[in-house]
């Protein structure tokens, strides 16, 4: 299912930025001081979204790296009509992230953001809606 935000204006914010690694410390930079201005004190909603932002704008930029040009990422953090906080990352990168069945062996470097986001977001999903390639996860806590 694909939701489509309704703005409030609170920690309401969009970034878009090249496919570089340097970029993931950014969007969750960006994301606790949204979140900080808009429920200060509510740290682990505030540590939870970082956590999250930083995992989900990772897979994106590993997606768009692997293009040819890489195409820029998108992150837009918004309240639901419901009150909840929904963060959208959205990249042009062909190609579907895949939740592990099990978590990977402690050596491995990679495979656990869509882990956390099962165990850690009140809902998540991957949506395509544009023509061509990319597609934008979003989740909300």
């Amino acid at each position: 299912m694909c939701l489509v935000p309704v703005r409030s204006g609170t920690a309401d914010f969009a970034l878009r930025f090249p496919a570089h690694p340097v970029w993931v410390r950014n969007a969750r930079d960006a994301m606790r001081t949204a979140l900080s201005t808009a429920v200060p004190g509510n740290d682990e909603l505030i540590d939870t979204a970082v956590l999250l932002t930083s995992e989900v704008v990772s897979n994106a930029i590993r997606a768009s790296r692997s293009c040819p040009t890489p195409p820029p990422v998108d992150i837009h953090a918004c309240w639901s009509p419901e009150g909840d906080l929904q963060v959208n990352v959205y990249d042009r990168a062909p190609g579907e992230p895949n939740v592990p069945e099990r978590s990977p062996s402690d050596d491995k470097e990679h495979g656990r953001g869509l882990l956390l986001l099962t165990r850690c977001a009140r809902k998540w999903d991957i949506c395509r809606h544009a023509p061509g390639p990319g597609k934008m996860v979003w989740f909300q806590l």
